[in-house]
């Protein structure tokens, strides 16, 4: 587990990602787009969530939680009418218009911002 690499989101996994480049550095070094920074996303199942294959994702901190939840419910093939609940480390569900960038700055452990998903409300 300690050796899984962070692997962007990019254009080819899913056609309808928008602004996120594959080998993109996840902080800026003054080239003026200070909204290109990426966050480590870990990813986990939780209850009958089907497991994803690639767990851990580096994503536009200006994303929101929302964006991600679509993201999962397609890399997943879920279909439209199943729900997809998101939890931050266990505890409570983001609500979908929350930033990636606010939530890693609060939550996030290890470089990372730790996502548990699940079919079914699991935790709050």
């Amino acid at each position: 587990m300690g050796d899984e690499k962070s692997e962007d989101i990019s254009q080819t996994e899913l056609p309808n990602c928008e602004n996120v480049k594959e080998n993109e550095p996840k902080d800026t070094e003054n080239n003026g787009k200070a909204d290109k920074m990426k966050v480590d996303i870990l990813l986990k199942a939780t209850g009958n969530a089907p497991i994803m294959k690639k767990k851990k994702w580096a994503v536009d901190a200006e994303k929101p939680i929302g964006w991600i939840m679509e993201f999962v419910k397609k890399y997943l093939k879920l279909e439209p009418e199943e729900k997809l609940f998101l939890y931050v480390n266990q505890t409570f569900a983001p609500s979908p218009d929350q930033i990636i960038r606010n939530l890693y700055e609060c939550f996030g452990t290890d470089g990372k911002l730790v996502l548990h998903y699940c079919k079914s409300q699991a935790w709050g």
